[in-house]
Parts: C-alpha cells; sequence; structure tokens
C-alpha cells in the first residue's frame, strides 16, 4: 500500500479505529459539504451520502495536485502519488423509516423505543475513488446488518440516553458502546454497524488489483 495514499473522507473516530484495528496506514480528510437525499430508500440513502463525501474530498486533493504536464516527468518520484478517497455513511432503518442521529435527548428515547424489542436494519454505504493514472473505476456498495434489540424499559432508555452517548450515532446507539448489554443478537458484519464494513472493503478493493495491506 505504500504507493498510495489511503483517504479516508470522514471524522468519525469509530471509523478510524476499525481501519487502525486492520493495521492500515491512512489520513484523515473529512468531508464538510451539505448532505442532500434523493431518495427514501436505506440502501440508496447511505450510497448517495458516501458518494458525497468521497466525491468532495477527491475533489479538493485533485485541486491540490500540480497541472499534469505535457511530457512524462524525468523522474517517477516527481508524479503525484496517486490517492484513494474512502467516504462512508452509516443509517438505522426502522420497517422502513431511516433513522439518522438524533438531535435532542427526547428525539434519542423516541427512536430507542421505536428499536426495543424489534429487530431493525443497519445500512453502510461505501465509495471509493482512485486518483491516478491507470487505476480502477470508482466502487461503490453497500452492507446491510440485521440487528436485534432486547425489549428495554423505560427506565433503562432513560438511563442510556443520560449518558449522551446516543446523540452522535445513527439510530441513537453504539453496539461497541454502552448500549452492548441490549443487543440480544445480529445477523451480518458487526463492523458495518459499527460503521465500516472493512471485510467487504479488503476484498472489494482486491477484486480491483488494490492491496492496502501492506504486509499481504
Amino acid at each position: 500500500m505504500k504507493n498510495y495514499r489511503l483517504i479516508l473522507a470522514s471524522a468519525s473516530p469509530r471509523r478510524k479505529e476499525l481501519l487502525q484495528q486492520i493495521g492500515v496506514t491512512f489520513e484523515v480528510i473529512p468531508s464538510h459539504g451539505e448532505e442532500s437525499l434523493t431518495t427514501h430508500s436505506p440502501a440508496q440513502a447511505v450510497l448517495e451520502l458516501s458518494r458525497q463525501k468521497a466525491t468532495e474530498v477527491a475533489a479538493g486533493i485533485a485541486a491540490s495536485l500540480p497541472a499534469c504536464p505535457s511530457q512524462p516527468p524525468a523522474s517517477p518520484n516527481t508524479s503525484p502519488e496517486p490517492a484513494i478517497i474512502l467516504g462512508a455513511d452509516t443509517l438505522v432503518a426502522f420497517e422502513g423509516q431511516i433513522l439518522g442521529k438524533p438531535h435532542t435527548p427526547e428525539e434519542a428515547t423516541s427512536m430507542l423505543r421505536m428499536l426495543a424489542g424489534h429487530t431493525h436494519s443497519v445500512f453502510t454505504g461505501v465509495t471509493i475513488l482512485f486518483l491516478g493514472q491507470n487505476l480502477p473505476s470508482p466502487l461503490s456498495f453497500y452492507e446491510e446488518t440485521k440487528v436485534t434489540v432486547s425489549p428495554m424499559t423505560e427506565q433503562q432508555i432513560s438511563a442510556y440516553v443520560a449518558t449522551g452517548e446516543p446523540m452522535d450515532k445513527a439510530g441513537a446507539y453504539g453496539i461497541q458502546g454502552r448500549f452492548a448489554v441490549h443487543i440480544q443478537g445480529i445477523s451480518g458484519d458487526y463492523n458495518n454497524v459499527v460503521g465500516l464494513p472493512v471485510a467487504r472493503i479488503y476484498q472489494e478493493m482486491r477484486k480491483s488489483g488494490i492491496e492496502i495491506l501492506q504486509d499481504s
């Protein structure tokens, strides 16, 4: 992977931790653009949002590169370093309704009441853009994981909301945090629920001829 810059187009600490966990060398350049959706489909929504993030960061990187010379550079070291931009977005959906991040404790409470005792889906969309010559075409896909939450009392919901943990998480919970005690089961990729399906990303990149693990 030393010949490529891998850039995570997200400020999410959880996505950063997942990439660190698998031993990938990368940098973080988060997107800051206004997110917009043209669909009510959770799967299509995460694809749209991941594309927006990756495209924004890729445009910024491309603008910072020097213009391509009319003649090839005298030394390979003078060529702009190829870059891989990784954009991702995660949404929770229950009975067709998209649940984003709650804006208030009351919204978090409402979401958790909805999820308690039921099974919902977590969708993470991924867009991978390649900047440079002779690199693969863009990749875009999503993963869906089913999550079953145990029944919860009002006291349990209130206590969890009071921790503040739900406020920056889709669906108002973090499976890797205190909410773990309320998870009855999952079907699919656990890391997808955390925020990044790293196994799928690794396999998709390998299919495209890109190896992101330096010791592989």
